[in-house]
């Protein structure tokens, strides 16, 4: 498969088969999490793999209520939680001063590394689901996160039990502009 179609067919799976997730597998996941692209090349992210059925238990609990029964059934079904975190004051940061007039930078180094994550999953033959309505600040103590530290998702690997439709998209026209904001 080339890259667009495997950013085309990923999709966000909520059911996952009981195999367990081959060591070599989740390592080629996380080596290409580990190439992603970041501010100044700081590489803020953690990962905390999580595969023990107690702390998945655990995690599946801080779940929002707008999360569904169903999220957390299959934050405890799938093999394999990966707790993306980010180390603060870096992404952003030059000499330890902040460098922008945003501090959240390490959410969007984050984010570069689990797209890749994600991608290359789907391209092994996995699927995953992105998880952020939780309680950040509980489910890094259960993983016992240190300080300066935060969780950012949480994401669902295994294999997929089934796959959903595509969901539609907006054409190109609806959300590129030329020049400025509204220009078509």
């Amino acid at each position: 498969m080339d890259i667009l179609e495997i950013i085309k067919t990923r999709r966000s799976i909520r059911h996952y088969e009981s195999q367990p997730v081959e060591e070599d597998k989740l390592n080629t996941i996380l080596e290409a999490a580990r190439w992603a692209p970041s501010w100044s090349n700081t590489q803020c992210w953690r990962f905390i793999v999580v595969r023990d059925e107690a702390i998945k238990s655990q995690l599946a609990e801080t779940l929002t209520q707008w999360n569904s029964a169903r999220s957390a059934s299959s934050v405890i079904q799938a093999p394999v939680v990966i707790a993306a975190c980010a180390e603060l004051g870096k992404s952003g940061y030059k000499d330890g001063v902040l460098c922008t007039d945003r501090d959240d930078w390490h959410v969007f180094d984050v984010a570069l590394a689990v797209q890749n994550l994600v991608l290359v999953a789907h391209s092994l033959g996995l699927g995953t689901l992105h998880i952020g309505a939780f309680d950040a600040g509980e489910a890094a103590r259960i993983l016992k996160v240190p300080p300066r530290v935060v969780v950012i998702e949480l994401i669902l690997l295994g294999y997929p039990k089934r796959v959903g439709k595509t969901p539609p998209r907006k054409e190109i026209s609806e959300i590129v502009f030329y020049e400025s904001y509204g220009q078509k």
